[in-house]
């Protein structure tokens, strides 16, 4: 019993020398902010490490001196995984898809975006101004789903661009320090100068939302905008990010099953570089990973519960696949750079109020998103002719089940055409605190 005591203290002893190193090797790679892929930290934690191991072994036999770096060299080989990329280190971009040209187009900015066309349908009644989509995000490509959507709207006569983001998809990467809301804006200015057929209807939704309402403050950008409909925004500034409120009806979030297929937050590395980016503790252009590196590993299974929760609880068990492995593509490092521009910046609602661009609002009835979010909008935008809440459907309104793609699609057409609205107009300014009510 003795010999088993002391060897189970020894045992605790060797587990605590690990952690505590592998702790020092976590608040060394903070410090240094990562730099040089973790080695810096790893070759300073080996060191202390081994200093403290000679130490310890200093009046000892030559065994018992061995068995004190044995906790050294169990913390090096754990923490060694963190400094070993398991992906490629260079930006691999998702091949073509097989039913759409890319097209890649420089802007003024110096942005390369991916560019995708749908001209309407040949017998369609064709639309007079091109339809430019704004997905979401942010520096999120365009899913599977939402190429589905944008064939639809082509079907019916319009003439329909949509570009990946700078960043996102099959767009060329940014420095981190470019990611801003101030440059997504710039960026869809550029794209239509660049598209030279005039001022042309937005589509935004969720981030393009939020990056078509600031266009919107914007004199200079909101003069290319013929007409807008803003569908699920996020925040608009840092003033709306700080509301907190109420969401929509429930979400399937917790009701879903959990997503299935390979997660870069399993693999040390990306666990811990994704993980202290989330915290704010190791900035979005860490020296731990690349931003190319980011990409490259994340995976759809990485959103976890946020899929989930752009559908409504009743879709739980038939939620569908948004996106192919191929084809997905997210940077969580820029977009929460982006996210971070917009929480730091100033309120733009005394530019909004003086926008004249007609506009439409679509709010979902399970939306994850803050309903203060969008009834800010819809406050502070004298130009919104109309609300549109969509029954039935979550964050993700257009979702290839049951009618959901026509009735989003044709509530866009009755806007853009100038016709009656499909469903009556809710909620109004007046509706806002009732609105807001139904929901605490």
């Amino acid at each position: 019993m003795p010999n088993l005591l002391r060897f189970t203290g020894r045992l605790i002893l060797a587990a605590a020398a690990v952690a505590g190193l592998a702790g020092g090797f976590l608040v060394l790679v903070v410090l240094t902010d990562g730099a040089r892929s973790g080695i810096a930290a790893w070759l300073v934690t080996l060191a202390a490490g081994t200093a403290a191991a000679l130490w310890r072994g200093r009046r000892r036999a030559w065994s018992a001196r061995l068995k004190a770096f044995l906790p050294v060299v169990v913390a090096a080989a754990l923490t060694a995984s963190v400094c070993v990329p398991s992906v490629p280190t260079e930006r691999r971009y998702p091949p073509d898809l097989p039913f759409v040209a890319t097209q890649r187009w420089d802007l003024a900015t110096g942005s390369r975006v991916a560019v995708y066309h749908y001209p309407p349908a040949p017998g369609a009644a064709r639309h007079p101004r091109p339809l430019v989509y704004l997905h979401g995000g942010p520096v999120r490509g365009i899913s599977v789903l939402d190429h589905r959507f944008l064939q639809l709207l082509a079907r019916q006569g319009h003439d329909v661009y949509a570009y990946e983001h700078a960043g996102a998809g099959r767009s060329g990467l940014l420095p981190m320090s470019q990611y801003t809301i101030s440059r997504s804006v710039s960026d869809l200015a550029a794209f239509v100068d660049r598209l030279d057929q005039g001022p042309v209807d937005v589509l935004g939704f969720s981030a393009g939302a939020v990056v078509l309402t600031r266009a919107l403050a914007a004199p200079r950008v909101a003069a290319r905008v013929h007409r807008a409909i803003i569908a699920e925004p996020g925040p608009m500034d840092g003033p709306t990010a700080q509301v907190g409120g109420h969401q929509g009806r429930a979400s399937a979030r917790g009701l879903a099953p959990a997503m299935t297929g390979p997660r870069a937050t399993r693999i040390p590395r990306y666990a811990v570089a994704l993980g202290l980016i989330q915290l704010g503790l190791l900035a979005p252009d860490t020296g731990l990973i690349s931003q190319a590196e980011g990409v490259n590993a994340f995976k759809a299974a990485d959103l976890g519960g946020d899929t989930a929760s752009a559908y409504c609880a009743r879709d739980a068990h038939r939620i569908p696949t948004e996106d192919t492995a191929r084809n997905f593509s997210f940077s969580p490092a820029a977009s929460l750079r982006i996210q971070q521009t917009i929480k730091d910046s100033a309120s733009i609602a005394p530019q909004l109020k003086r926008s004249r661009t007609p506009a439409m609002l679509m709010i979902a009835e399970c939306s994850s998103q803050v309903r203060q979010w969008a009834t800010a909008i819809l406050a502070d935008d004298p130009a919104i002719q109309r609300t549109q809440y969509m029954a039935g459907v979550g964050h993700r309104m257009w979702n290839g089940l049951d009618d959901n793609n026509e009735r989003a699609a044709a509530v866009i057409t009755a806007f853009l055409q100038g016709r009656p609205a499909p469903l009556r107009d809710y909620p109004t300014r007046a509706d806002i605190p009732t609105f807001l009510s139904e929901h605490k």
